[in-house]
């Protein structure tokens, strides 16, 4: 079969078989076999779909699945095409909906991706149909570059696309032309009706659900629904950096805050005080997924955040929350202590609560009772009996836990330990016989316990309470699909030495780099992963505990003792392959000399 095919055609399952086998991609008997298999069978599907289901492999070396997209980007290549994987969060979906129909775009199986001022970007999946280019630059007057996509994505975005467009379109032609009565810049447009339109309108449902499915397919930790001057903003964090997605009309902004809070059991009229809500939802796969929202009045409106928690943190096991085996056994051994105070430390976004919550289910037999005060509740689970922090009516951490005690509790989780009087609760409980895990907002291990002495917790209540301290860090992990080997050079061998040391630790021979491909959306990174380092209160280190206590001293006790600080932590990630060298150091502080 000729590449330069002379006339107007769909691609037939014989022609990209031939072009295979001429290609040695695979062998003339299985091609042979598909072709009479589908003279049998005929059907309408696309060539390339049908080939990618027959999960076959290259005959030459270097082997590989022929996925879809690795026949898209073949065929893109034999055709002279530019490949292009689509992105939906990186295409302005009302932008390039105006381009042409969505009927038109379904008639040649076209999908817009990019409109610039000189061209515009159409993707097809039959590289030799193209009487619609000359249809259409008459009419946009732009030039038309063709690029060769996945055939099952175009079919899903071409009415996805389109049908959020048009939602996108009739809700802001019903809702109000300004930008929101709590915005502090106000327009008033003269002759124009400032009507604020229906929460539950069908438009901004669909806008809002598909909006959820997006996040939940990008693996999104948080969406940030943002009021600016002209439109709103939408941000998915993913793997801890925030990515801008969207720009939504102020009308349909507030119609989606609306909607979310009403779903959320919050006061939709109420948009001059910050307030907090929760939704659970399924994902298109049919899991439960908890969103915990938090709304903020800001100078051009109510700023909207969606936290959200993934059900599989529940049952994960410390091995996959990144602890090694020494990690493992350390706080194993803290945990089956019968009584004491247990800390985990680090900022906000660490990882801290996933830690707690892990411990608290494997803790949580049938022979024990535990109980939780949080500020919210995270995520809820039968196997604890939990209780929220009530600021409305004063009941904070102190008289939750005052509350607790009185509930028979063998293990009690304080959300966090925010000011002396907590702090005093949880040491009482601990004192009393009871298990008690909390968090605090500390740099490292050794630090927590500056901070207790200075929130005015006496050095002796420490000593005879205090089981141990983790801080940990979270660390975007390598992609495993393109993840790459390199032997070290002078300039990583540097950063090594300045990331282990004063330790003497040997260089690996070669570490892994971040390269970028479909799986990992190009960043290189796909999931994260907790580096932790593990204080354990021994007789030694209490006696180091004193008012006029030496961090850097009790830190060389630690050492010595097994602690591995945070860098050296992540330096063995890095040695195993798991993260890369450049992640370590911007995540975890330096560790002070010793």
């Amino acid at each position: 079969m000729n590449d330069k095919t002379v006339g107007e055609h769909r691609l037939s399952i014989s022609e990209v078989l031939q072009m295979m086998v001429d290609d040695g991609m695979v062998t003339q008997e299985t091609a042979e076999a598909l072709k009479n298999e589908r003279r049998l069978h005929g059907g309408k599907i696309h060539p390339l779909i049908v080939i990618a289901d027959q999960k076959w492999r290259t005959t030459r070396p270097p082997v590989r699945l022929l996925s879809l997209e690795v026949l898209t980007e073949w065929l893109a290549g034999r055709s002279g095409l530019d490949y292009l994987h689509i992105d939906p969060l990186k295409i302005d979906f009302t932008g390039v909906a105006e381009i042409m129909s969505s009927a038109y775009a379904a008639r040649f199986g076209i999908l817009p991706v990019q409109v610039t001022t000189r061209e515009v970007v159409i993707a097809t999946a039959e590289p030799y149909i193209k009487e619609w280019v000359e249809e259409l630059k008459p009419i946009l007057r732009k030039e038309i570059r063709r690029v060769m996509a996945n055939p099952d994505d175009i079919g899903r975005y071409l009415v996805e696309f389109f049908n959020l467009a048009k939602s996108v379109k009739k809700a802001a032609a019903r809702g109000e032309t300004t930008a929101g009565l709590s915005s502090f810049e106000q327009l008033v447009e003269l002759g124009k009706g400032n009507r604020q339109f229906d929460a539950n309108d069908q438009h901004i449902v669909h806008i809002v659900d598909w909006l959820w499915q997006y996040a939940f397919d990008q693996r999104a930790s948080d969406i940030h629904i943002e009021p600016r001057r002209d439109l709103g903003i939408v941000r998915f964090r993913i793997d801890g950096v925030l990515h801008q997605v969207y720009q939504i009309p102020m009308a349909v902004m507030n119609a989606m805050t609306s909607r979310i809070k009403l779903l959320g059991r919050m006061d939709v009229i109420e948009k001059r005080r910050p307030q907090d809500g929760r939704i659970k939802t399924r994902t298109p796969a049919g899991q439960e997924v908890e969103l915990r929202l938090s709304t903020l009045p800001t100078a051009f409106g109510e700023k909207l955040v969606m936290r959200i928690f993934d059900p599989e943190v529940l049952v994960r096991d410390f091995r996959s929350l990144g602890f090694s085996e020494d990690d493992q056994t350390r706080w194993r051994q803290m945990t089956q202590a019968p009584n004491g105070i247990i800390l985990v430390t680090g900022p906000t976004g660490s990882g801290k609560t996933t830690t707690l919550y892990t411990t608290l289910k494997q803790l949580a037999t049938p022979e024990v009772n535990v109980c939780t005060i949080e500020d919210p509740i995270e995520m809820v689970e039968s196997a604890f009996n939990q209780m929220q922090v009530q600021h409305s009516i004063d009941m904070g951490f102190a008289d939750g836990v005052r509350a607790l005690m009185r509930q028979d509790p063998d293990i009690v989780m304080i959300g966090e330990i925010r000011d002396l009087e907590t702090a005093e609760m949880a040491i009482q409980a601990a004192l009393t016989g009871h298990l008690v895990l909390s968090t605090l907002h500390t740099n490292d291990a050794p630090s927590a316990i500056t901070r207790l002495l200075d929130l005015g917790v006496p050095a002796y209540l420490i000593n005879s309470t205090l089981l141990g301290i983790m801080a940990q860090r979270l660390v975007r992990t390598l992609c495993p699909h393109c993840k790459k080997a390199v032997p070290t050079n002078d300039e990583q061998r540097a950063a090594w030495r300045s990331l282990v040391a004063p330790w003497k630790s040997g260089e690996p021979a070669q570490i892994y780099q971040p390269v970028g491909c479909l799986e990992c959306r190009m960043t290189g990174y796909t999931g994260r992963v907790g580096i932790y380092e593990i204080l354990v209160n021994s007789v030694e280190v209490r006696r180091l505990i004193n008012p006029q206590m030496e961090v850097a001293k009790l830190r060389e006790q630690a050492y010595r003792e097994g602690m591995r600080p945070l860098r050296i932590s992540g330096a063995m990630k890095v040695a195993q392959g798991v993260t890369s060298l450049e992640e370590i150091i911007k995540v975890a502080p330096p560790a002070d000399d010793v």
